[in-house]
């Protein structure tokens, strides 16, 4: 990546300002891709603009790597049962090197308002949108792997201003939609230790250092596992959180799968499906969380070599969901936000901070810690489909659950203004 440095932080109305773009505005002039650098003297809790603006030589190096694939053998089954195939991995592919055009989701991006601020010795980005509405609840998105903030953009518009979209004035967010460490273009660590826990933390520093004494949190995939630590942190000024991939998988349910048993008995119908669903994703599917919880480093040099290798494997997740779920120009911006930003070995890390837990278990994710109030939603192409039962063992404080008739792992990329409902129904009764 090249880097040009300017000049430095913006004051809260320059903020509001900025915010108040996100319906319309074009994208501005190329400066930098990574943050205008700030006077040392106040370097440390300064919040400084952001714009990106990648090398064209960068992104000819990916042209060329991708039209340069040496491909393997196609699978030797009709089904995808071996993974990703090979027809639908080289037509993606084809139009990567042929066809898409990074810098129109470079300038969606730039058309919103993004900043970066110093967080225990790593610089974050997030982007910061302040709704035009008054008594705006504020909201912090986390996104998961192998998403990146762009599986929450669309959802920015629906939350912030929600009269365009259908809802109410009282409705509104301001949103924050921060990339976690490693991610994207926040800073990489150097050093272990910067797990869900301490992101949760660090969270909180942002919301408080935007201005937000009262607040709420969302998140899918890695980004429920930050809010339920966030919920078990209970900082003074969360009022609750809200998920789409809840750990409610109870201690039995996993001890059995783990054992290759049978159910537990007096399981209900649709907690035997649910149990189906869960022991297919940990004996079939769950390969990709394994090698980059054991062996991120390893499992990362060929994902940053090669622009294929790193599609294919996130393509991959939850048996081909992007492929499914989402455009061609979508799954490749998220490719090529990670390629470009050189993340797969540092995004990966976070499997093994975490020391192989699972993200849908209770008791991994100490749901019984969290006394804040929690609602969750349940997308029916999620990895797994959450039992209104399985919920209420897991949080003691259930304050919201919905199932809803579409949308799956991604549901703020792939159902985005129903996403938006959702997290204005569940938090309606935290508003003042």
């Amino acid at each position: 990546m090249r880097m040009r440095p300017g000049s430095a932080g913006i004051d809260q109305n320059r903020r509001q300002l900025l915010s108040a773009t996100l319906m319309g505005i074009a994208a501005a002039g190329a400066a930098s891709f990574l943050p205008r650098s700030s006077a040392p003297a106040a370097a440390n809790e300064t919040i400084r603009s952001f714009h990106i603006n990648v090398a064209e030589e960068d992104l000819a190096d990916l042209r060329r790597r991708v039209l340069a694939t040496r491909w393997p053998d196609r699978e030797t089954v009709a089904d995808q049962s071996q993974g990703v195939q090979l027809d639908k991995i080289k037509e993606l592919v084809r139009y990567w090197g042929t066809e898409y055009d990074w810098r129109k989701i470079e300038a969606k991006l730039n058309a919103l308002p993004q900043f970066v601020t110093e967080i225990d010795g790593l610089d974050i980005y997030f982007i910061h949108v302040r709704s035009r509405h008054p008594n705006a609840l504020p909201i912090i998105i986390t996104h998961g792997w192998p998403g990146s903030v762009l599986e929450l953009v669309k959802a920015i518009g629906p939350l912030a201003d929600p009269t365009a979209f259908g809802g109410a004035a009282d409705d509104a967010f301001d949103v924050v939609v921060p990339s976690m460490p490693g991610y994207g273009f926040s800073q990489k660590p150097k050093a272990p230790g910067w797990g869900p826990d301490r992101i949760a933390r660090a969270w909180d520093v942002l919301m408080k250092r935007l201005g937000y004494q009262r607040y709420v949190s969302q998140g899918g995939d890695w980004g429920a596992v930050i809010a339920e630590a966030m919920a078990r942190q209970a900082p003074a000024g969360l009022l609750g959180i809200h998920v789409n991939l809840p750990a409610a998988v109870p201690a039995d349910v996993l001890k059995a799968i783990a054992s290759g048993g049978a159910p537990p008995a007096g399981l209900s119908e649709v907690e035997k499906a649910a149990f189906d669903a869960v022991n297919d994703l940990f004996m079939k599917r769950r390969g990709y969380a394994v090698m980059m919880g054991t062996r991120p480093q390893t499992v990362g040099y060929g994902l940053t070599d090669s622009p294929v290798g790193l599609a294919a494997w996130m393509a991959d997740y939850n048996s081909g969901e992007p492929l499914r779920a989402l455009t061609k120009d979508e799954i490749l911006d998220d490719v090529t936000l990670y390629w470009l930003t050189n993340t797969a070995i540092s995004s990966a890390r976070l499997y093994w901070e975490s020391k192989g837990t699972s993200a849908v278990s209770a008791a991994a994710q100490r749901t019984s810690e969290i006394s804040l109030p929690v609602g969750v939603t349940v997308f029916p192409d999620e990895i797994y489909r959450a039992p209104k039962s399985w919920a209420q063992r897991a949080y003691p404080n259930l304050s919201y659950f919905n199932e809803v008739d579409k949308g799956g792992h991604f549901a703020a990329w792939e159902q985005p203004e129903l996403f938006s409902r959702e997290l204005r129904a569940a938090f309606k009764p935290l508003r003042q």
